[in-house]
């Protein structure tokens, strides 16, 4: 079960009149385009990429239904359509499959917990500003890949949460090996050990080797981004997400008792090393919580975020579910000089 764990508000402008017809969303919630009689969905969305890109900008996401996405080739389609350059990921938390460039699976998780909000690769130095989200098959019930506003988040967490750590950043500690969490080769591309130094190297993390062959990273990360388009203050970050105190508590305890405090596969800490308290890790969820807007997936469903402006979860779910995720157009949000050296 632990390895399954981690293995595997309404638009003001109406669209034109090639843009599909939007669904009145309810208040708050982002809107909703619904194509007709579409036989080509990369062709659909090629037409009206300015006009979808213009509602990312301005939502934060946008869902597009009836497009009849069926298979992963048809997402990379639609993401060279709608993207200007597709995102290997690197530094996973989790497998997942490859489809294509930029073009993957969702990451393996029960489905029966949640995945929290979290903004997709916050902790790497360059990040997809893009991401697309299909729908090939929906499941029986739950399941819905949830968003939330990062900015209306940030104004709503306590001001002096906010400015701890605004002021001190975040650290994600990670120890890596071949039971528990993404392998070396799934986070880093390579399971060459000069290779994954020189990539630390580049991306501001420290590394130690550890006496059984494992590696363990550290890396300092801002909290809080400025948008690099709108300019507006984000939450940005995966502390609560990567926590011990998200985790399920009987995963907590095992994964606890097997590797120790310090080898847990992830975890999160104030930027000066001191750990996070869950009651902090509760009121940040408490908040997403409160700001989440959720909508139930149909199959063909295309859901274009903003990774910067949006957070996004995934909610457990039963029968069958199948979401491609694709990975577009990276960014360097605020982020410190690389200064990634070996731990002492």
């Amino acid at each position: 079960m632990l390895s399954a764990l981690f293995r595997k508000r309404p638009a003001a402008e109406a669209p034109a009149q090639n843009a599909g017809s939007t669904t009145p969303p309810a208040p708050g919630a982002p809107p909703v385009l619904q194509a007709e009689a579409v036989s080509d969905a990369a062709a659909w969305v090629g037409v009206r990429r300015d006009r979808l890109r213009d509602l990312v900008a301005e939502h934060g996401v946008v869902t597009v239904q009836g497009l009849g996405l069926r298979t992963p080739a048809d997402v990379e389609a639609v993401l060279h359509q709608v993207a200007d350059r597709p995102v290997t990921e690197r530094e996973a938390f989790a497998a997942r499959d490859r489809h294509a460039e930029g073009v993957y699976s969702s990451s393996a998780w029960p489905p029966n917990q949640p995945m929290c909000m979290h903004h997709e690769l916050s902790y790497t130095l360059e990040c997809p500003s893009l991401l697309l989200f299909a729908c090939l098959e929906p499941p029986t019930e739950g399941g819905a890949t949830a968003v939330a506003d990062s900015a209306a988040v940030l104004e709503a967490l306590p001001a002096e949460l906010v400015d701890r750590f605004e002021r001190e950043g975040w650290l994600l500690t990670r120890s890596y090996n071949d039971e528990i969490g993404a392998t070396l080769s799934q986070s880093f591309g390579t399971d060459d050990h000069d290779a994954v130094e020189a990539y630390c190297r580049a991306n501001a993390i420290d590394w130690s080797w550890q006496p059984d062959g494992s590696l363990r990273t550290r890396q300092h990360r801002p909290a809080v981004v400025r948008h690099p388009e709108s300019g507006r203050r984000c939450w940005f970050n995966q502390i609560a997400f990567l926590n011990e105190w998200t985790m399920a508590p009987e995963v907590r305890e095992f994964l606890v008792e097997e590797y120790g405090p310090d080898g847990l596969p992830f975890n999160t800490r104030y930027g000066n090393g001191d750990p996070v308290p869950r009651e902090v890790v509760e009121q940040i969820n408490t908040v997403y919580d409160a700001h989440t807007v959720r909508r139930p997936w149909n199959s063909g469903d295309l859901m274009l975020v903003d990774n910067i402006r949006t957070a996004h979860s995934r909610e457990a779910y039963q029968g069958p579910r199948d979401v491609v995720v694709a990975l577009a157009d990276p960014v360097r949000p605020d982020r410190p000089s690389a200064t990634g050296r070996a731990a002492a």
